[in-house]
């Protein structure tokens, strides 16, 4: 079978490989084989190739933070999964053709679901459903802030507080993106710049807004920091500037405001399964009925791993990136 691998840290579209390795076998007792249907090209694999995530994983390796798969076999032991079944996973290593994994680690999915939304569901959903939920106790009819509306993050935190009756400010680095974040159902689209906190405190009415959500990092967050109340939370989870996440020193003192990061890793390990499932589900529902939709810019046979990289890695898409190692999806 067919897998794309790293064997040195580098700039990601040269050190990918699609090579062929051997079918992962039968499974044991407790573990599952999964043909895998589709699997998106997310930042943090990026950073992974290039030696910049939090650790370096044993060369070689294979990248891949999600995927969705269907069930081929299953070992004697297994519950609650059959052939046939679609899946997700919450463990890492997924741009593969199959894999073999205890069945503890996969979820499952509704089957009539749009397959590439469901590719999309361990990460991005979820980050921003856990940040929105967790930290800060939102009401309807409140305010939340972040940048980098236009990510796969950014969608996902529009479509769930909108849900919520949460309403979002939604800051963009580029113009030209407000029809398509306002047509997703974001309250407010800005474009970042030094005036930030006048514009955003003019489209809220001066609202007293209690949580910032940053994936760019540097003086992007300082900018946040100006639109928010006092005591608030800045929860950064990516830092697209290459630049630390910091705060003023009237930020930090006399607004006392919050800076802390997210990384959905430790979530995952924490949420109890039967939480971690419901969750998962619920976020299922959502793609299901339509109100959870992330755009996709292209899909990219496994073979073409290469070239799938290198638009990952490109700025200005309109969408994600995915692969389809077993063949186009329908």
């Amino acid at each position: 079978m067919k897998v794309a691998q790293f064997a040195e840290v580098g700039v990601p579209h040269e050190v990918i490989e699609c090579v062929e390795v051997d079918d992962p076998g039968p499974p044991a007792a407790d573990e599952v084989v999964v043909e895998v249907i589709a699997c998106p090209i997310n930042p943090a694999d990026l950073l992974i190739m290039e030696g910049r995530y939090a650790a370096i994983p044993p060369l070689p390796a294979v990248p891949g933070a999600e995927f969705v798969g269907q069930v081929l076999e299953i070992g004697a032991e297994v519950d609650g999964l059959a052939p046939g079944q679609r899946v997700i996973t919450v463990v890492r290593e997924n741009w593969v053709q199959k894999r073999k994994v205890k069945a503890a680690e996969l979820i499952p999915v509704p089957q009539g679901v749009d397959t590439l939304q469901l590719a999309m569901l361990k990460a991005n959903p979820a980050t921003a459903y856990l940040m929105m939920k967790k930290y800060v106790d939102l009401a309807p009819g409140d305010w939340l802030i972040q940048d980098a509306a236009n990510s796969g993050v950014g969608h996902c935190l529009i479509a769930l507080a909108q849900a919520e009756g949460i309403r979002t400010v939604n800051v963009v680095r580029r113009e030209g993106l407000e029809e398509q974040l306002l047509a997703a159902g974001g309250d407010v689209v800005v474009v970042d710049g030094p005036d930030l906190s006048e514009r955003v405190a003019e489209a809220t009415g001066g609202a007293a807004i209690r949580l910032a959500i940053d994936a760019v990092g540097g003086e992007a967050v300082v900018r946040l920091g100006d639109c928010l109340a006092e005591q608030a939370i800045i929860l950064n989870y990516g830092l697209l500037s290459g630049e630390d996440p910091r705060l003023s020193a009237h930020q930090a003192v006399f607004k006392r405001l919050w800076l802390t990061g997210f990384w959905l890793a430790p979530w995952l390990t924490d949420l109890g399964r039967d939480e971690l499932v419901a969750m998962y589900q619920m976020l299922a529902g959502h793609i299901a009925d339509g109100s959870l939709a992330v755009p996709i810019e292209a899909t990219y046979p496994i073979e073409e791993i290469k070239a799938a990289v290198e638009h990952a890695g490109r700025g200005h898409r309109d969408g994600k990136i995915l692969l389809t190692p077993n063949g186009p999806v329908d």
